[in-house]
């Protein structure tokens, strides 16, 4: 292989292997001396990538961590599996890695060659993945969101609200977010002249129009917080308030991220405040504390609690 930047590719690919390379077998893959593959790793050392060399019959040369991440060199194969697992990633996001599945989701399909993009969409296509909470996104619809945003372009797709109405719609992107394991894309709507959030698994065929977008303040600066807000704001909601009978340095670490508000009270007690859009929700958080409670509001809770209450005495066959 007399091309050197095709050489050095190959001898990189080659190096990301997670193994030791005795530097006569990578000359009998590229087809080089064992000299050009010492002048070769030198030039890959001189462009930042970590390469180690140990000495002796066992020796070899070998890629390890580095204090910064080097650009990938993938085959096909390598290049659709991560693709594929990309697309299951940001379809039912994992928390904490939403948004970076899709920013690399994009990035990649963007750069694979037309036989992989197919590759990619037949096994999509032949694969049915558990479903998890919340419904399942096209990763298309995302991936096309992402470049918008990246690129500051203008998008159209048809959107479908709760009324089951359908409407097309022309927006400029800001940012995607993930909450409560669905995907909501805050744009600004050109028709309606205003920012709007829009629920990812009800949009379909996004597309990019090329038209860039105008430069625009943010409706807000913590985009997450913008969409939670908005969604409580919608939302049907229960507040509740109750006397728990335990202190609450207790109750706070059992209630984690849902803590509410926890007010200290006489006697090893205290009173929580909370709220969610489904009364079963605020019964059974109540139910999993482990401790005796008395719900002071909302009226709908206690009823429902009562219900619960008759259910479970029934399973139980504590009623005949």
């Amino acid at each position: 292989m007399t091309d050197t930047p095709a050489r050095l590719l190959g001898l990189l690919s080659l190096l990301q292997t997670p193994r030791e390379w005795p530097g006569s077998e990578l000359a009998d893959r590229l087809g080089v001396s064992p000299r050009t593959i010492r002048r070769d790793v030198e030039r890959l050392r001189e462009l930042g990538y970590p390469v180690e060399a140990t000495r002796g019959v066992a020796g070899g040369y070998r890629l390890v961590a580095g204090t910064a991440m080097p650009p990938l060199v993938l085959d096909d194969d390598e290049a659709v599996a991560i693709a594929v697992g990309l697309r299951t990633a940001a379809g039912q996001p994992v928390s904490g890695l939403e948004e970076a599945s899709v920013r690399a989701l994009a990035k990649l399909e963007q750069v694979l060659p037309a036989r992989l993009r197919r590759r990619v969409g037949t096994i999509g296509a032949a694969t049915v993945a558990v479903p998890a909470a919340g419904p399942v996104v096209d990763p298309a619809q995302l991936t096309t969101f992402a470049g918008a945003i990246t690129n500051h372009e203008t998008v159209r797709f048809r959107y479908r609200a709760n009324d089951g109405t359908e409407t097309r719609r022309r927006a400029e992107p800001l940012r995607l977010v993930a909450a409560g394991r669905r995907w909501y894309l805050v744009a600004y709507d050109l028709d309606r002249a205003d920012w709007r959030i829009f629920r990812a698994d009800r949009v379909r065929d996004a597309q990019a129009t090329g038209g860039r977008s105008t430069p625009r303040p943010p409706p807000a600066t913590d985009l997450a917080a913008y969409v939670l807000d908005r969604l409580y704001d919608l939302a049907p909601t229960y507040r509740a308030v109750a006397v728990l009978a335990e202190p609450a340095a207790q109750i706070a670490p059992r209630l984690g991220v849902a803590a509410g508000e926890l007010t200290e009270l006489d006697d090893g007690r205290c009173r929580w405040r909370s709220h969610a859009d489904t009364l079963d929700w605020l019964a059974f958080r109540l139910l999993g504390l482990g401790c005796a409670f008395r719900v002071e509001e909302p009226p709908e809770l206690v009823e429902r609690l009562k219900v619960l209450a008759d259910r479970a005495a029934a399973a139980s066959g504590a009623r005949g």
